[in-house]
């Protein structure tokens, strides 16, 4: 932050000095330059803002997440299941049988010859 602030005094004092000769090239120097500090400087903070995101992204307590997680679920009416690799996946409803499912892949082959130009 130091350095920006110099950067920014030094910017502004050849700026004062352009605009007292009204120099044109001197203004569009100081402007480029002026233009690319702040250009570093954005890049600098998205860096700084991206890593405090992270960070606080990290250093949150699981205890606390499990906490939000439950308070959610709670909210939502729904139940919280955290050991899904544990489950037993037999035990799981069958979403749609495969005879329902062969009536339907037979009505939409049906569809598809009768859509096909005969050969």
């Amino acid at each position: 932050m130091r350095q920006v602030t110099g950067n920014m005094t030094s910017v502004v004092r050849g700026m004062d000095k352009a605009m007292e000769s009204m120099n044109l090239e001197r203004i569009s120097i100081v402007m480029d330059k002026f233009e690319s500090q702040f250009t570093d400087l954005d890049v600098q903070t998205s860096y700084m803002e991206d890593a405090m995101g992270a960070t606080t992204a990290i250093s949150t307590p699981q205890d606390q997440i499990d906490i939000l997680m439950r308070q959610t679920a709670e909210e939502a009416n729904i139940e919280l299941q955290h050991d899904l690799a544990a489950k037993d996946v037999t035990s799981l409803p069958d979403v749609a049988p495969t005879e329902r499912l062969k009536d339907e892949d037979d009505k939409l082959a049906d569809r598809l010859r009768a859509l096909r130009p005969a050969i």
